[in-house]
């Protein structure tokens, strides 16, 4: 299972007026640690960013998997509540679980999410999607060579 880390980078971004502007962005890193997070942040950002960054921040997320489109260019987070039944007392219970969804537009976001979900024998009802800030989602670097 993918341990994934927000990591949050401030840099001087050039706008379209040629204007300089200290701008924060978000990205999302499957790492082993806090500290491989970080470095995997400066590793895969720095061809990206012309001048100086900083990582500001390396938080440890909830989101349980992610569903990749490769056309699409935003992130939505969805809220899902995955439920069932105590043998004991019979009653309902939810486990909240937070799935990313990459997609155009929100109406899509829900279409994918319910396209994987396809298959799934566990009853589940959507409980919120939001767009997410992240700029970029990096999975794990697995090395077939033995490094």
């Amino acid at each position: 299972m993918a341990l994934w880390f927000e990591s949050s980078v401030a840099f001087d971004k050039i706008q379209g007026n040629g204007a300089v502007k200290k701008v924060t962005e978000k990205n999302l890193f499957d790492a082993l640690s806090f500290t491989e997070a970080e470095a995997r942040t400066i590793e895969e950002l720095t061809p990206y960013i012309s001048g100086d960054f900083s990582v500001k921040a390396v938080k440890k997320t909830k989101i349980s998997e992610i569903f990749f489109d490769d056309t699409a260019d935003k992130f939505y987070l969805v809220n899902v509540a995955f439920i069932t039944i105590d043998e004991k007392t019979a009653a309902e219970k939810e486990t909240i679980s937070q799935i990313l969804v990459q997609a155009n537009d929100f109406d899509s976001a829900v279409a994918a999410f319910k396209d994987g979900m396809k298959g799934t024998m566990a009853d589940w009802v959507i409980k919120s999607v939001t767009e997410t800030p992240y700029m970029g989602v990096y999975t794990a670097k697995l090395s077939s060579d033995g490094e």
